[in-house]
């Protein structure tokens, strides 16, 4: 007598909860149940939904900040957004990191049928459908970046800008393996690719602060209003962290996630260098005119020619409209006597004022961002760059007309 094989599916689904990183331990009178989850599958969107399901949880935590979690509650949340304060208030380039960032969660999200973060969105859902509090523990992102950018040197700086540019311009499919990292590491990590651990500093902000934040955001919250049961939800690259964290940590969490808040004050030596740039500069022009008045005017007219032309190039660059490029043409060369004032804040803000960003921009920015080429249609992304190139054409420009006047001179 023989049997047959027994079929899979005569033993039903498998259990989402499978073979899911979960680890548990208890503090206080607390037990934390850390669930370490892939950004990018559906099988950590089924073990959130099943966890939930089956247990008694009193909180569930998520490895999000306020902002973001503002945007995934609220789609239409970039319609608020007033591009004339961020240009305002310097926080374009900010704003455009996290467009590249969005750029590279929107090639996976296309690639593999699934918005990154899926999981973060499910245990957020089904914790308010059980109104069982949800605590925001993840650091925002915009202080991460800052805090990354001005704990490493200049070559450093560069890496966490190409990578950025290569989330924007990339147009290759992200390989097997990549998402093979993502899956057991962290979306910032995977967007910086191998610079994020062979940066030291640059791990250390991107993910070991993290894992510290997130560890002192669930003591504090779990001081405020004691809860028996928690479950944390965050990626698997924060999950080993994590929990060293909350067995190790001795420091007041209010005061541990104020120190990890704050952002480095930037370095004093590239402002001095710049106003030493300027002032060697005027001085070399000052000069040129006490030797003869015909030099003055040329090292004069070399100052506007290169500052104002190469920002002007910029905004052309940027796609700005004929005006904004004459703003960046006038305002560039007299950067020295407006310090603070970018002269990217001139062609952008004339660029907002000609071509307002309509409903549609808002709408599309996402999607319009993941392709470099939409970067120059949608008017919102395309101000950004017209804000950034003019400064950088400004920047070269001041040292191209140094280098020209000082050679005259010689």
């Amino acid at each position: 007598m023989t049997t047959e094989d027994p079929h899979p599916e005569d033993f039903g689904p498998p259990d989402p909860l499978l073979g899911q990183p979960i680890r548990r331990l208890t503090l206080g009178d607390t037990e934390f149940t850390l669930l370490g989850t892939a950004h990018v599958s559906r099988a950590s969107v089924a073990a959130v939904e099943a966890l939930i399901e089956r247990e008694p949880f009193d909180a569930v935590a998520v490895e999000l900040d306020a902002n973001r979690h503002a945007s995934l509650r609220d789609p239409d949340l970039l319609r608020k957004m007033d591009l004339f304060q961020v240009i305002r208030q310097g926080k374009a380039g900010l704003v455009a990191a996290n467009l590249a960032l969005s750029a590279f969660q929107r090639r996976l999200a296309e690639q593999y049928g699934i918005e990154p973060g899926a999981e973060l969105k499910a245990a957020v859902d089904r914790a308010e459908a059980r109104n069982i509090p949800v605590w925001l523990i993840d650091r925002d992102i915009g202080v991460t970046l800052k805090r990354a950018y001005r704990s490493v040197g200049f070559w450093d700086r560069m890496g966490i800008i190409s990578g950025l540019g290569a989330s924007v311009f990339s147009t290759e499919e992200i390989g097997e393996q990549e998402i093979e990292k993502l899956k057991r590491g962290d979306m910032l990590e995977s967007a910086f690719s191998e610079f994020a651990r062979e940066s030291e500093p640059l791990y250390r902000s991107l993910i070991a602060e993290r894992d510290s934040y997130m560890a002192a955001s669930l003591r504090d919250e779990n001081t405020r209003t004691p809860k028996r049961r928690v479950l944390a939800v965050v990626g698997a690259g924060h999950l080993a962290g994590l929990e060293k964290e909350l067995q190790s940590q001795t420091a007041a969490p209010a005061e541990l996630r104020t120190s990890l808040d704050a952002v480095p004050p930037g370095s004093r030596w590239p402002k001095w260098l710049a106003a030493g740039i300027f002032v060697a500069i005027f001085a070399a022009i000052a000069y040129a005119f006490s030797r003869d008045a015909s030099l003055g005017v040329d090292a004069l007219r070399d100052w506007v020619l290169f500052t104002g032309g190469l920002a002007g190039l910029g905004a052309m660059a940027g796609g700005g409209h004929p005006l904004s490029v004459l703003a960046a043409f006038v305002a560039a060369p007299l950067k020295p006597f407006r310090p603070g004032i970018p002269p990217g804040a001139a062609s952008a803000g004339v660029e907002i004022f000609l071509r307002k960003p309509r409903v549609a921009d808002f709408d599309t920015l996402r999607h319009d961002v993941s392709e470099w080429t939409g970067w120059w249609k949608n008017r919102i992304s395309r101000t950004l760059l017209v804000f950034l190139l003019t400064n950088l054409g400004s920047m070269v420009g001041v040292y191209l007309a140094g280098f020209k006047i000082f050679k005259s001179l010689a």
